[in-house]
């Protein structure tokens, strides 16, 4: 099918890589055999910037690589740029990596707060180790056992963490994000008051430090956020209400408010928080009441639907690792889809 706009419209695109003395240039599918050079080129030769024209709504294109006689094409699939927005676009290619994220070593970290290890699994993007000039945002999840991988997840159920955000890459619907899975201990006690209180302060006073010392984080509470279903939805809206200047979004799936926690009578009481909520349930059953309740005590206080939080309900979804896995990719727009970032940038 043939998208075209009555005009010639206009879009600037800078490619950021390391590119060693290497030129940069785009293919587009107006002419996928013609190179469109770029119209400068940092100092430093990492960053290649590129003026778009076309008479169409978005335009695919591919980063290439020349360097003597090599010509590479960025690993993966098309790029997407969308022509109606006037701002400009940073794109992060890799040529020699796997199009899909990989995982870091299993990390154990000492908490003296809590008196054990923190155990954490870190899903890394496609690329993240041959293109070092980008940094990303982070999520951090409750359960981190039941998050990537069959064989260690309850029930033999995982969320499919890591083949959802390949697949919303590729689409390109995301920002590129780091996610660190904190495995649980006793989640009774830790995702319930009062043991969140302690458990909440170690992820932030011990964990988050650590995570953005290793790694290439946006460490800013607009690029932090914090999920989890169940008692790890209670956990995950604690830790955002609690330090809202670290965390800017929470995702609670299927929570359990108002079971071992006051957060309701909290969100009624106290001042509006700078944060962003996503709450869900199934139905029936699956805390659908109770997560009602949570977002209209939100709605009452001052929040606003679609803007700052969101509230859907899943009908016949159950309660479980399979259901929350066929639904992720919802919060993961609503907090890091395109047009959210665009927005929120200006």
């Amino acid at each position: 099918m043939n998208y075209r706009t009555g005009k010639l419209l206009r879009r600037q695109l800078r490619v950021r890589y390391p590119a060693a003395g290497a030129r940069i240039v785009l293919r587009t599918e107006l002419d996928w055999d013609r190179d469109l050079e770029p119209v400068s080129v940092c100092d430093d030769g990492t960053c290649f910037t590129f003026a778009l024209e076309a008479p169409r709504p978005f335009l695919r294109f591919k980063p290439c690589l020349r360097r003597g006689g090599e010509f590479h094409w960025a690993a993966g699939p098309d790029k997407l740029v969308v022509m109606t927005h006037a701002g400009g676009r940073d794109v992060y290619p890799v040529f020699f990596s796997p199009p899909f994220g990989s995982f870091a070593p299993l990390i154990e970290i000492d908490s003296p707060l809590l008196g054990r290890r923190h155990r954490i699994r870190v899903y890394l993007p496609a690329g993240y180790d041959e293109n070092a000039l980008e940094e990303h945002p982070v999520l951090y999840m409750q359960d981190g056992k039941n998050l990537f991988f069959a064989d260690e997840a309850f029930g033999g159920r995982e969320w499919q963490v890591d083949e959802s955000l390949d697949l919303l890459d590729g689409m390109n619907a995301l920002d590129e994000l780091i996610v660190v899975g904190i495995h649980s201990a006793d989640r009774m006690a830790e995702y319930t008051q009062p043991g969140y209180e302690a458990y909440g302060r170690s992820v932030v006073e011990e964990l988050k430090p650590e995570i953005d010392r290793r790694f290439r984080t946006r460490p800013g509470r607009l690029d932090t956020g914090v999920m989890g279903s169940s008692l790890g939805a209670v956990a995950s809206f604690f830790m955002a209400w609690q330090w809202p200047d670290v965390f800017g979004q929470a995702a609670c799936l299927s929570g359990t408010f108002s079971h071992r926690d006051d957060l309701v009578e909290r969100v009624l009481s106290e001042p509006r928080r700078r944060c962003r909520f996503y709450l869900d349930s199934g139905w029936p059953g699956d805390n659908f009441e109770t997560t009602l309740a949570m977002a209209l005590a939100l709605r009452g206080a001052g929040y606003e639907y679609g803007l700052d939080f969101l509230h859907l309900v899943f009908p016949l979804a159950e309660h479980h690792e399979g259901a929350w896995a066929e639904r992720l990719h919802v919060p993961l727009q609503f907090f890091y889809g395109r047009l959210g970032t665009a927005a929120r940038s200006g």
